[in-house]
């Protein structure tokens, strides 16, 4: 197993979680449930073999996944994810962000976006969207800070 990724920056962690194929591995196993670790490919078709590796090995390395023989589930880590996951779409979904038609990844991935990005006029708010995005960005960093960190303090005093 791979270490937790070195992710300092909130523009680094906003990027890793973005990955449409951890998107899609972490909110596919949400909604269905554990998936046969063979039949990865068979359920996630819309993405390569290679990407599916890429996702799966990203959120090991992020503690999202709980094993068991032959399965591959989600720990709280990885249900937790699947909450902001939902959260964040729904926003999206709500604001037609990016567009009124868009997939669910492209949606997280997007808004992610649009939380780093820094913008002319100060965040007002009384503004209804701009508080709903405040809140998905405090979803955002309670996971970091109840998950991410926490590993990155355990792979740290491992190595000590």
């Amino acid at each position: 197993m791979t270490s937790a990724p070195s992710l300092q920056q909130p523009r680094d962690i906003r990027t890793a979680l973005s990955s449409a194929g951890l998107i899609r591995l972490v909110s596919e196993i949400d909604d269905h449930g554990a998936i046969p670790a063979r039949g990865l490919a068979r359920t996630l078709t819309d993405l390569s073999v290679d990407r599916i590796r890429q996702a799966v090995e990203q959120a090991d390395s992020l503690g999202l996944l709980a094993r068991t023989p032959g399965t591959v589930g989600l720990s709280a880590a990885g249900r937790d994810l699947a909450d902001v996951y939902d959260a964040t779409a729904r926003w999206a979904r709500r604001h037609n962000h990016p567009a009124a038609h868009c997939d669910f990844a492209g949606r997280i991935h997007s808004t992610f976006t649009l939380l780093g990005a820094p913008t002319a006029d100060p965040p007002n708010p009384k503004d209804e969207r701009e508080a709903e995005l405040g809140r998905i960005e405090r979803l955002m960093a309670e996971w970091v800070r109840n998950h991410l960190t926490q590993r990155t303090r355990r792979v740290d005093g491992a190595a000590a």
